[in-house]
C-alpha cells in the first residue's frame, strides 16, 4: 500500500495559504470574520505560515447555533482563520483518498452532488426491482476519533501532517457531546464512554473525513457484499437488488461491519421495498420513471418565500438577495417534475 510523506512543508507552504484563503473566503467575503482578515491578508497568512512552521498553531472557539434542514442540527463554525488552514490541509491531503473513494459516493466531491445522486439511484430503480435504504445513527457526533487517526495512519508518514489532523480533531472533542447517546459494542468497558469522538458540522475537514471514515464501508459493500448498485450521500444510502432475501442478508452483514466502525443504523428505517413503491432520498421521492419534491420540502420553501416577501416588503432585504433565493430554489427543484410548483412559487413571488 502506497504511503505518503514529506507532505507538511506543501500544507504551510505561502502559495498554498494563499489558495487556500482565496477558497476560504469565497461566498463569505461580506462576513465580519472574513472582511477582518481580507483586511491585513499578507500578515494573517505571514502569521500562519510561522504557527504551522514552529508546531504552535491551536485553533480557536467554534460558533454553534441549530438549524432545522429539516431535522435539527448543531452547526459549529470555526474561526475564519481555522478555516484557511483546513482548506490549505485538504489542498494537500484530499487527492491521496480521492482517487481511492468508490465511484458513487456523491457528498463534498468535486464533480459529484446531490444531483448525480438523484440520477445514479433512479438508474438504478429502474434496473432493479428492490432496495434497501439506510441511514446512520448520529453520523458525525459518532466518528471514533481513534479509528480515523488509525485510517489517517495507514496513509500518511508524515508526522507534521498527522499532528495538524490531531490538533483540529482535539478541537471538536466535546462540541457534538449533547448530541450523542452512548452505544455500547461488544468488548467495550467503562472507558469506552470517554473515548474522544464526534466531528463539528460545519468544518471542511468534517465533511472530507467523513467520506474517508466511510471509505472502508464503501469498498466491503462492493467488494464483499459485492453489490453492484449501491449510493451512498453522507450518512444516507442505499443498495439495489432484484432478491429482497439477498437485500435482508446484506443488511445483517451491514449491521456488523458498521459495529467495527462504531456506528450503528436507524433501525426503524433500514428496511426493503419495491423500487415502484418510489424512494425518497435528499429531499426528492424518487420512482423509476419520475422524481417528486418531498411535501415537506415544498412547505419548507414556502414558509421561507413568505418570509423573505415580508422582509423585501418591509425594506429589510433587497431585491438581488430575494431574487437569488428564489432562482437558487428553483435550479435545485428543476430536476424534478415540478412545472406546476415553479409556476405557483413564481406567481405567489409576483403578486
Amino acid at each position: 500500500m502506497k504511503t505518503y510523506k514529506h507532505l507538511y512543508p506543501q500544507v504551510y507552504d505561502f502559495e498554498n495559504l494563499y489558495l487556500a484563503w482565496r477558497k476560504a473566503r469565497k461566498g463569505k467575503r461580506g462576513r465580519e470574520g472574513a472582511a477582518a482578515f481580507e483586511r491585513v491578508q499578507e500578515d494573517e497568512l505571514l502569521a500562519l505560515q510561522k504557527e504551522l512552521q514552529e508546531f504552535t498553531y491551536t485553533p480557536g472557539s467554534y460558533r454553534s447555533f441549530y438549524i432545522h434542514d429539516p431535522k435539527k442540527r448543531l452547526i459549529s463554525a470555526a474561526p475564519f482563520r481555522d478555516r484557511v488552514v483546513q482548506h490549505a490541509l485538504c489542498r494537500v491531503i484530499e487527492p491521496i483518498w480521492e482517487s481511492r473513494f468508490i465511484h458513487d459516493t456523491y457528498a463534498n466531491r468535486v464533480g459529484k452532488g446531490t444531483h448525480r445522486a438523484l440520477d445514479r439511484a433512479q438508474k438504478y430503480l429502474r434496473r432493479y426491482g428492490y432496495f434497501l435504504q439506510c441511514d446512520l445513527r448520529q453520523f458525525f457526533p459518532s466518528i471514533d476519533h481513534a479509528s480515523l487517526r488509525a485510517e489517517f495512519s495507514r496513509r500518511i508518514r508524515d508526522e507534521g501532517v498527522l499532528w495538524l489532523c490531531d490538533r483540529i480533531l482535539e478541537s471538536g472533542v466535546g462540541v457534538l457531546a449533547e448530541e450523542y447517546e452512548m452505544a455500547w459494542f461488544p468488548g467495550d468497558d467503562l472507558l469506552a464512554a470517554n473515548c474522544p469522538r464526534g466531528l463539528p458540522i460545519g468544518n471542511l475537514t468534517s465533511q472530507f473525513w467523513a467520506n474517508v471514515y466511510l471509505n472502508e464501508f464503501d469498498h466491503f459493500v462492493k467488494r464483499e457484499l459485492k453489490c453492484s448498485a449501491y449510493v451512498r450521500y453522507v450518512d444516507d444510502f442505499v443498495l439495489f437488488d432484484d432478491d429482497p432475501k439477498r437485500l435482508k442478508d446484506w443488511r445483517s452483514a451491514i449491521v456488523e461491519k458498521l459495529a467495527e466502525l462504531r456506528l450503528t443504523l436507524h433501525d426503524g428505517r433500514a428496511r426493503t421495498f419495491a423500487s415502484a413503491s418510489g424512494l425518497p432520498f435528499l429531499g426528492f421521492r424518487l420512482y423509476p420513471e419520475h422524481r417528486l419534491v418531498k411535501y415537506r420540502k415544498k412547505a419548507q420553501f414556502r414558509r421561507r418565500l413568505q418570509y423573505r416577501l415580508d422582509e423585501y416588503r418591509r425594506g429589510r432585504l433587497d431585491f438581488p438577495r430575494l431574487e437569488a433565493g428564489i432562482k437558487g430554489w428553483i435550479n435545485h427543484v428543476r430536476y424534478a417534475d415540478t412545472w406546476g410548483l415553479r409556476r405557483s412559487v413564481l406567481r405567489r413571488a409576483v403578486l
